[in-house]
């Protein structure tokens, strides 16, 4: 049981290690379904950041709710609209309250190349 603690502590903390952070979010969890220059089941985060122009922007759907109809790929994108509802549940467990701090994290990961 002692090894599972220590195994998921140290996973965790190669998460972080490996994530880009703006304030108290880390963009770690986010590479499950995004990264920079390729689409996985979410579309590439370069193409978002592009969409979006900046952080601040990005904040405000955010804001908002993140209502589909609000999200500039998976609104118009029926790829992306079907996975709608699994990037919804991502932003209620791991972006809602936290949405300044996920967009400018999201957008230096961008610049760095690291998400």
């Amino acid at each position: 049981m002692k090894s599972i603690v220590v195994s998921v502590a140290l996973a965790a903390g190669l998460m972080v290690a490996g994530s880009a952070m703006a304030g108290t979010f880390a963009t770690g969890a986010c590479k499950a379904c995004h990264a920079v220059g390729k689409d996985v089941v979410g579309p590439d985060w370069a193409r978002v950041a592009k969409e979006y122009g900046s952080a601040d922007n990005l904040a405000k759907v955010f804001k908002s709710g993140f209502k589909v109809e609000d999200r500039k790929i998976a609104s118009s994108e029926p790829k992306y609209k079907a996975q709608a509802a699994l990037m919804t549940g991502q932003y209620t467990s791991l972006i809602k309250g936290h949405e300044d701090d996920a967009a400018e994290a999201i957008f230096a990961a961008v610049k760095a190349g690291k998400i």
